[in-house]
């Protein structure tokens, strides 16, 4: 059928952030379908230059205020690196545990507030409130749970001050451990109401599927979300030093956010990536929530990463679990980081929410900063967000143009972006 259709939502809602989509048919023919990232820039790695090593990771926190502990551990990985430090297996232990929490933090108020109201096809989570009190009484829980563990091992819910270069500034109390233990030991009941509930809805989510790359960190003996290597689906590892020849980051004339590419022209990051590089090391409910909501390793579904974002919250309880007991049983020590800065470069890398994030650092002999790079996974994405959205058009045209405007949106939910980190650029125009 030939029509025209013109499409602009200046500010796409239930995303972080400031995004627009613009899409232009005529006659039937695709003219245009562009996503902007229209958000002013912050200057971060221009802000922290002449900054002191013990500044650097307090700083590059307010990046994000959903992802401030996984600025923090790229940041304190970072100067680590270039300093040549490493970490007792305590204080590994403590940030895997700060990591588990902020992961299980957003993917919690991601699933429950931003996607799930797509899925039951209201216009936001409240009248699910009526409709399924308990699935979202559980969500709340889980989300309350992940607040309060982020609190305990940084210090508190946003922009931590425990982890530091070199270890931990102070430690939680054996008796908060004790009671984290407890209500993890709890969390799978309200994890596998939610995970029912999605299966329930999974008719709702679109069946759209385009072959990409996908990368993310990997280890051959942990889903890795600390540590690792640098992985491709496409094939290959590289050290996190060999990021820029991965992310080979590129301006666009409608973005104050980079573009990505490697071996494609576009590749994903995010919770989708990690499973399909490092599902066979989920934790047992976490590969059982897999099978319940149909989510393959195989999945070339941009949808399906809202899926891999609930088994991830499985697997976050269960090795919290593990870790928490471990530290228990362990006992704790406080260790006083020693921090010897010199001239060096260094580069940390952790996998946040929506992906890998790349911290880049060069100090010179007082450990002053004099260069920064700083990738975020939502840069790497935007390139394979925009080809989705030109990909899926097409078969929408015969539909009515505000259920085309509600699926789109759903595309540039489904990659749960955090837009306001990506804007580190201006782009000179003329």
């Amino acid at each position: 059928m030939k029509r025209d259709m013109n499409i602009e939502v200046g500010h796409v809602t239930r995303v972080e952030g400031h995004g627009a989509l613009y899409a232009e048919v005529k006659g039937g023919e695709i003219k245009r379908c562009e996503w902007h990232v229209v958000e002013a820039p912050r200057f971060f790695e221009a802000m922290v230059r002449g900054r002191t090593w013990e500044e650097m990771h307090h700083i590059v926190a307010r990046i994000c205020g959903i992802c401030s502990i996984g600025h923090t551990l790229a940041s304190v990985k970072a100067t680590e690196s270039a300093f040549g430090l490493t970490v007792s297996e305590q204080t590994l232990r403590l940030r895997k545990l700060a990591l588990h929490g902020e992961n299980m933090q957003s993917h919690t108020l991601h699933l429950g507030y931003l996607v799930l109201p797509d899925l039951a096809r209201t216009p936001s989570v409240l009248p699910l409130a009526e409709s399924h009190r308990d699935q979202v009484l559980a969500l709340i829980g889980l989300h309350k749970l992940a607040n309060d563990m982020s609190a305990m091992v940084g210090g508190r819910t946003t922009h931590p001050l425990r982890l530091v270069p070199g270890g931990m500034a102070k430690l939680p109390s054996l008796d908060q451990l004790g009671q984290l233990k407890e209500r993890l030991e709890k969390a799978p009941d309200a994890l596998w109401a939610v995970a029912k509930l999605f299966k329930a809805l999974s008719g709702e989510f679109i069946d759209y599927a385009r072959e990409t790359e996908y990368v993310a960190l990997y280890r051959p003996d942990d889903y890795a979300l600390y540590d690792g290597q640098i992985a491709s689906t496409d094939g290959g590892t590289w050290p996190v030093t060999a990021y820029a020849g991965v992310a080979n980051e590129y301006c666009v004339p409608y973005s104050t956010a980079k573009f990505c590419k490697h071996n494609r022209p576009s590749y994903m990051v995010g919770a989708l990536a990690r499973y399909k590089l490092n599902h066979q090391r989920l934790t047992p409910q976490a590969a059982e929530a897999a099978k319940l909501v149909g989510l393959e390793p195989g999945s070339q579904r941009p949808f399906d990463n809202n899926l891999a974002q609930l088994v991830e919250c499985f697997h976050s309880v269960e090795d919290s679990l593990a870790l928490t007991t471990s530290l228990i049983e362990s006992g704790l020590r406080l260790e006083e980081p020693q921090v010897t800065p010199k001239a060096g470069r260094g580069v940390g890398a952790v996998e946040v929410p929506r992906g890998i994030l790349f911290h880049d650092y060069t100090y010179d002999e007082a450990g002053r900063c004099v260069g920064c790079n700083i990738v975020i996974p939502t840069n790497q994405n935007h390139a394979n967000l925009a080809l989705d959205l030109q990909g899926y058009l097409p078969s929408l045209l015969e539909l009515e143009e505000a259920e085309v405007k509600r699926r789109l949106e759903m595309v540039i939910r489904a990659y749960d972006p955090c837009i306001s980190c990506s804007t580190h650029l201006v782009i000179k125009k003329g």
